[in-house]
């Protein structure tokens, strides 16, 4: 008499799996809880108890962790000794295990939860049961999760003893076990060691350059983080600043339109009418714009995305879409349309690969604490949503890293150059005539009171920028003397 063992904290879908497995002809066994809510739903079932002559202890605590279950899954079936050891102590064998864990990432996602809480839900039989089946799955069926459900009945309907259907659930299964204890290690153990669980999610074509592989992973097997409605292909290109234009435009709470190529923003523009930002951040530089990524923070309607279709993109980013704006879009086969899933948790932290080793840090999220007004010219409430304005793109631009802008649009961007007066000088000619009356953003300290001279004689009407260079009292006089407004704030944003 063979067994199939269930023992699952997700009920959802189990009692279609549990038909499949009794048409099969397998007896059910299950733990308490389990084996209740089968009995409630029709299903004869002998609970685990009754085999091992042992009922629950210690509050639930120990359930399955016992020889006559363990023996049942592990006991290699050509093994004479084996199968001898079983009919001696009367122990039947366990063909299928069906078994998923305690929610211990949800739990300790919640802001309030307590460690007593997160310890209760770290799961100690079922990762055993499935670890156990998974190693013996040449004889041994493991399902570790509601999501293989609807494969596993496929598998069981067709009658196959199929040796590579039990490995690739083994693998699953290892998966999911090594995962959930790298969860359990990473909340208990802080900063000191970081395991992470990569799953691809996305096959790419190549990386940066065609001659480089590449895949699009996630963390903890969670899904992919976005909506895709139409389109080609995401590039590994295009994922970089797709995810560059979401993380800028998020800055911002009224509606405001990213235009992102090569993981800077070439135009950005905020404004009370949607249709309107799109238009002014497309002008901020049109030359650059063509084959980028449009990131707005409201939902498209039919009239923008016929304004975005007169152009050339490689994707578009949005919280939502009307149905006409959909139709719009279908016209541009190869565009991509894509929204972001915001019921995905953003990962914990940033890591970049080096050739030996990693870097890990916290995101940047801080635009900045407070403001210091340095020059006797006072900054008015619009002069400084000005300047706010700016510095939220600056902080998303590569280093050394300056902005122009004015009416909430970006007039000149200076991006990575390797000293921050070329940037300076690059940012003011492109905003040109523009520049008189507009506003500048530093991601760093001027080390120098150049870049301030060079401001003035575009006609920079006020400045915002870190502090803490030696020089600082000179950029301050010098922004004095040319009548500049001068904020500074104790805030970096380097980003390289």
């Amino acid at each position: 008499m063979n067994y199939a063992l269930i023992s699952v904290w997700d009920k959802s879908n189990i009692e279609e799996l549990c038909k499949e497995i009794v048409n099969r002809g397998y007896n059910l066994l299950a733990t308490t809880s389990t084996a209740k809510y089968l009995k409630e739903k029709g299903f004869n079932v002998k609970e685990t108890s009754e085999l091992t002559g042992f009922s629950e202890l210690i509050g639930g605590r120990v359930k399955t962790l016992h020889p006559k279950i363990f023996a049942g899954i592990l006991a290699r079936r050509d093994n004479l000794q084996d199968m001898e050891n079983l009919r001696k102590e009367n122990i039947p064998l366990i063909d299928i295990v069906v078994c998923n864990l305690y929610p211990f990432a949800k739990v300790i996602s919640k802001e309030e939860v307590t460690l007593e809480e997160a310890l209760e839900n770290i799961d100690i039989g079922g990762v055993s049961l499935l670890r156990a089946a998974a190693k013996n799955f040449p004889y041994v069926l493991v399902v570790p999760s509601p999501e293989f459900y609807d494969e596993v009945i496929q598998y069981l309907k067709e009658g196959k003893e199929d040796m590579g259907f039990r490995r690739k659930m083994a693998i699953k299964t290892f998966f999911i076990t090594s995962n959930y204890d790298s969860l359990i290690c990473n909340y208990l153990g802080g900063e000191e060691n970081i395991i992470l669980n990569l799953t691809k999610k996305l096959e790419l074509r190549y990386g940066e350059n065609p001659q480089q592989k590449a895949g699009f992973y996630v963390i903890n097997n969670t899904e992919i983080p976005f909506v895709k409605y139409q389109g080609k292909e995401l590039s590994y290109n295009n994922l970089l600043d797709v995810d560059s234009a979401w993380d800028l435009i998020r800055e911002f709470s009224e509606p405001t339109v990213a235009i992102i190529k090569h993981n800077n923003p070439c135009g950005v523009a905020s404004d009370t009418e949607p249709i309107k930002a799109f238009v002014k951040a497309f002008e901020g530089d049109p030359i650059s714009a063509y084959g980028g990524i449009v990131a707005c923070n409201f939902e498209i309607n039919e009239d923008i995305a016929r304004e975005i279709t007169n152009h050339f993109f490689e994707v578009i980013i949005a919280p939502s879409y009307t149905e006409e704006a959909l139709k719009v879009f279908s016209l541009k086969k190869n565009l991509r349309v894509i929204k972001p899933r915001e019921d995905i948790s953003e990962n914990p932290f940033e890591i970049r690969s080096l050739k030996r080793g990693f870097l890990v840090q916290s995101f940047n999220k801080l635009l900045f604490e407070s403001y210091e007004i340095k020059t006797s010219k006072e900054p008015t409430k619009e002069d400084m949503e000005e300047l706010i304005f700016a510095l939220k793109v600056v902080k998303h631009v590569k280093s050394n890293a300056i902005v122009v802008s004015k009416n909430k649009q970006t007039l000149g961007i200076g991006a990575g150059q390797m000293n921050r007066v070329n940037s300076v000088k690059i940012a003011l000619e492109q905003a040109g005539e523009k520049a008189q009356h507009a506003y500048l953003a530093s991601d760093a300290f001027f080390p120098f009171p150049d870049s301030v001279e060079l401001a003035a004689k575009y006609g920079i009407k006020a400045i915002i920028q870190p502090g803490g260079s030696i020089r600082d009292k000179e950029v301050i006089e010098t922004a004095e003397k040319h009548g500049i407004i001068l904020v500074m704030i104790p805030t970096r944003h380097f980003r390289h």
